[in-house]
């Protein structure tokens, strides 16, 4: 898989957020200082409840606007064999018969992207599987805890 494609796939995903995002932004703004949103009683929350939204778009605006810029700073060369799990790592799992492929970010967990007919899914550092990937090589294997059970991983590439 092209490490490049997937990076630029997910910078691409990350700008339709943050475009998505804005209008939002927006409308909410708007919605809050609207003249017809002042409280008719003490009871009325429309417009604080506006101005909670509006601010918590814009703490995620900030997020996805520092994830664009990590990750068009991350190098996407492929890295040699055994290389340990870094950031900017795309990684194949192994999870039974399923292969699973994923993307080390520095931010913007969870994203989403089809590379090559492929889902990728970006993981962090933060996140418990991605923990647990710090430092590996191709070949070692993980276990995830799940409840009471594990789901074991093994590593098959690192690029």
């Amino acid at each position: 898989m092209n490490k490049q494609a997937v990076m630029q796939l997910v910078i691409e995903q990350i700008v339709r957020d943050l475009h998505g995002l804005i209008s939002s932004a927006k409308s909410t703004h708007e919605e809050a200082t609207h003249e017809q949103n002042k409280p008719e009683n003490k009871y009325d929350t429309r417009a604080l409840e506006a101005s909670y939204l509006a601010r918590g778009q814009s703490r995620q605006l900030i997020e996805l606007e520092k994830a664009k810029q990590e990750f068009e700073s991350l190098d996407s060369a492929d890295w040699p064999p055994k290389t340990p799990v870094e950031i900017g790592a795309l990684l194949t799992l192994k999870n039974g018969p399923a292969e699973d492929v994923y993307l080390l970010g520095p931010r913007a967990g969870g994203i989403e992207v089809v590379c090559e007919g492929t889902p990728v899914t970006v993981i962090t550092p933060q996140s418990p599987i991605g923990q647990l990937l710090i430092g590996k090589v191709a070949g070692d294997s993980i276990a995830l805890p799940q409840g009471r059970e594990q789901r074991r991983f093994k590593i098959l590439r690192v690029q």
